[in-house]
């Protein structure tokens, strides 16, 4: 039995329409993506950019973070921000206590303009991230240098200490 075009484009329409069904698992799985991304990325714990070469002392300080300028300390060199300002070798070998490459850092952030309001109060404020191990009189000068940057609100990060 011959059909006619006409005929043959009814059947086909007839077809197509019945193979027309949504497949929602793979919208449910992006939905379910979503969500767990947006759950995961509203928690109120502020982390720290990390550096392996810095191992911070524990303590059972329940505080959470600031977001100030992070000065991370390490064995062999000072970072400011993610940028390496001096090496602490040459400043346990300087006489003053104000490291001049870190305070000319510090000074150059702090001419920063704040846009928002709320964080005009931790414009002078900086964490210092000093590993475990490094000697207090390098501690010193790196705290020295902040105050005298006009950085008066200094911070330490620690690891919060789990206890078992």
């Amino acid at each position: 039995m011959q059909l006619t075009p006409i005929e043959k484009r009814a059947a086909r329409k007839e077809r197509n329409k019945q193979q027309l069904d949504m497949n929602l698992v793979s919208l449910i799985d992006i939905f379910t993506i979503l969500l767990f991304f947006l759950l995961s990325s509203a928690t109120e714990v502020e982390t720290l950019p990390s550096f392996k070469a810095v191992k911070l002392p524990e303590s059972n300080a329940e505080a959470f973070p600031k977001e100030t300028i992070v000065v991370t300390v390490s064995g062999e060199e000072i970072i400011v921000d993610g940028r390496k300002v001096a090496d602490v070798a040459e400043v346990m070998k300087l006489a003053d206590d104000v490291i001049p490459t870190l305070k000319a850092e510090l000074e150059l952030l702090a001419k920063r303009q704040v846009i928002r309001k709320e964080n005009q109060a931790t414009q002078a404020a900086v964490t210092i991230m000093g590993d475990k191990d490094i000697p207090y009189r390098l501690l010193r000068k790196v705290m020295v240098t902040s105050a005298r940057a006009n950085f008066s609100d200094v911070s330490f990060a620690v690891r919060q200490r789990l206890d078992a």
